[in-house]
């Protein structure tokens, strides 16, 4: 996890930029809060492991967990849509069976990428009305607890 993670069950926390380094493959952390104070990605050459802050047709929820719009747009547009075009980006989930996209493909077309300032994206996520997900203070605990 990393460095801002609010849970001390955790061995090893990552720095912003720092190389992740596994026998001869480099991984690249990234600061990316917004959808949670300490959310993460993972840049792996051209492959960006991206969690729940940049999704494909979408973006990660930032009315939980101490999530915050502001930092979102600054993450995604700051960030992660400098990489190039053609960096492959994998979400950790998408709920209509979409496993990869590009950055450049989620420039043209992901919906909450089409803003012309942060304070269009805050309006766009704080009208987004989702529910609060069932059990989600009992399962952030758990996995401040790393499950236990």
């Amino acid at each position: 996890m990393g460095e801002h993670t609010p849970t001390d069950a955790v061995e090893v926390k990552v720095k912003d930029d720092e190389i992740i380094e596994l026998d001869s493959v480099k991984i690249r952390a990234l600061y990316t809060p917004g959808h949670t104070s300490d959310s993460f990605c993972f840049l792996m050459k051209n492959y960006l492991f991206s969690g729940d802050t940049l999704l494909i047709n979408g973006t990660g929820r930032t009315d939980f967990q101490n999530g915050s719009s502001k930092d979102a747009y600054n993450s995604i547009f700051n960030r992660l849509l400098k990489l190039p075009d053609e960096t492959l980006l994998y979400p950790a989930h998408d709920y209509k069976g979409e496993t990869v996209s590009t950055i450049g493909k989620e420039k043209r077309s992901n919906p909450r990428l089409q803003v012309r300032n942060v304070d269009e994206y805050i309006d766009i996520m704080n009208n987004l009305n989702l529910r609060k997900p069932e059990k989600i203070d009992f399962n952030v605990e758990c996995n401040l607890k790393l499950g236990s």
